[in-house]
């Protein structure tokens, strides 16, 4: 009798071990910055001096920073994404194009210089850049693991995950080097799931973590480019003219175009008062 104790307490230790190999411990990471990619060698971020100009309508390109590694977010996942800030901003007035920069043309560590070859080469004056940094934490439950060994995985929810996930897009003018505005996204997914099921609910949780990121990131890029057409009014932040045969579209301020002409109907309105 002693001796048959001994064994099923042998059995259920082995059986737990094993369990436990099941598990995905510890934390999971992928991450690309703007910093990264456009400062290479490690030096702090500086912007030139002066004032961008920006002749409308716009062409803007839009990318994914190359970064360490995208893990499960595929060339075709990266796509679905960036099409979706596309559409959200394609009938402005003051935008004649926005095209899609497949991450492939972007070299890790690249640089303005990289950048700027990027641009010439779809033809863009901006680019709006996104970086991302997505983490996955993963937390051992032991009682669901001891339910396990005894009545099977899927009775169980054996693992729980949490997956933070930030989206940020940085719109810089490529000529002059210069930010013109930013706006984040961000997501957090808390979930579980059993045993043997972990890994695919783990990394759907981490391809949704994307989409709400950027759910929740063109919104707040739509009320950046908002808050920077104030400023261009405002604050002179960046000088805006026209390309050849370019009339504008639309009325009143409901773009860039309507903020330059307000500005130039003041300067000739004080010319006109002296």
């Amino acid at each position: 009798m002693k001796m048959k104790t001994i064994l099923a307490t042998l059995c259920a230790s082995l059986a737990l071990t094993g369990c436990a190999s099941w598990f995905e411990q510890g934390s999971k990471a992928q991450r690309g910055t703007v910093v990264e990619y456009l400062y290479p060698k490690g030096e702090a971020p500086t912007l030139k001096p002066g004032t961008p100009q920006l002749r409308l309508p716009l062409r803007v390109g839009i990318a994914f920073v190359p970064g360490e590694r995208f893990g499960d977010l595929t060339e075709a996942d990266r796509n679905q994404l960036l099409n979706r800030v596309k559409a959200a901003f394609a009938n402005r007035p003051y935008i004649s194009a926005i095209e899609i920069i497949p991450t492939t043309y972007l070299r890790p560590h690249g640089g303005f210089d990289n950048l700027q070859q990027a641009a010439r080469m779809f033809n863009v004056d901006v680019v709006a850049l996104l970086s991302y940094d997505q983490v996955q934490f993963n937390d051992s439950n032991r009682l669901s693991l001891l339910y396990w060994t005894i009545i099977g995985a899927y009775l169980v929810n054996g693992d729980q995950y949490d997956v933070n996930t930030l989206v940020d897009a940085s719109v810089f003018d490529v000529s002059s080097r210069q930010l013109l505005f930013r706006a984040p996204g961000t997501s957090q997914i808390k979930g579980s799931s059993p045993i043997v099921k972990f890994s695919e609910a783990s990394r759907a949780a981490r391809s949704e973590g994307f989409n709400q990121a950027v759910d929740q990131l063109i919104p707040q890029l739509d009320r950046e480019l908002e808050n920077f057409k104030v400023r261009i009014k405002e604050e002179k932040v960046a000088h805006v003219t026209e390309k050849r045969g370019y009339e504008g579209r639309g009325g009143g301020d409901s773009g860039l175009a309507g903020l330059a002409l307000i500005g130039l109907a003041a300067v000739w309105r004080l010319r006109r008062a002296h």
